[in-house]
């Protein structure tokens, strides 16, 4: 894929070729990082949100900020308005990965096109599971604890319940607009016609409402 990628790049005008390459490998050594911190998050008991904000943001985020970047350059705009679409593509990256996490744990099996739970019983570092050690009692960190060390039968039940008891379910939903709400505002800064944004606008809300 990497010899693809590299082919299509040699097509690209010689005058912004460097600035597309610059962007383009360090993209490729992000996401190298953010799936190396993802690996080592298997490995420990514990990690903070900001921690696993900037996993994401590594793993996922900047593959659409830069996707969209390059676009920008590609097309003639200023280095504001890239800047910006970079930072709407990674803000839009965090609410999408909230917005998955939360579907495998609460999302509808038949839509969701997965077996629900299933960061449960990988044991998963996820936005909700983070938030919940954060949030719960004393009893329901060492019974979360407890799940996360064996895969009984029932393990994906009681966990949720504890989510849901922890209201992880209603945070997860404020945090995902949250970062929605940031993405919108970068676009809006954005010095171009408000009809020529709502390709965007209609991709961000398909990315992050969407059920499946």
């Amino acid at each position: 894929m990497l010899v693809v990628a590299y082919e299509h790049l040699s097509k690209i005008d010689a005058s912004i070729l460097p600035q597309i390459l610059r962007l383009f490998n360090q993209t490729a050594k992000e996401v190298c990082e953010g799936q190396q911190l993802d690996m080592d998050f298997e490995k420990m008991e514990t990690v903070k949100l900001d921690e696993y904000l900037k996993m994401i943001a590594l793993k996922t985020s900047v593959l659409l900020a830069a996707s969209l970047k390059m676009g920008a350059i590609l097309g003639g705009a200023g280095q504001r308005n890239q800047d910006l679409l970079y930072e709407f593509g990674k803000k839009l990256g965090i609410a999408f990965q909230v917005q998955d996490d939360y579907l495998d744990a609460f999302g509808d099996p038949q839509k969701f096109g997965k077996q629900v739970g299933g960061d449960i019983l990988a044991n998963k570092k996820t936005f909700l599971l983070i938030h919940a050690l954060e949030v719960a009692s004393a009893s329901q960190k060492e019974e979360l604890k407890k799940m996360l060390s064996n895969n009984e039968p029932d393990k994906v039940n009681k966990v949720l319940q504890i989510f849901s008891d922890c209201k992880v379910d209603e945070w997860a939903l404020e945090l995902k607009n949250k970062y929605l709400d940031e993405a919108f505002s970068h676009l809006e800064d954005i010095a171009v016609l408000s009809k020529r944004k709502e390709p965007l606008k209609e991709l961000a809300q398909f990315l992050v409402k969407r059920d499946f």
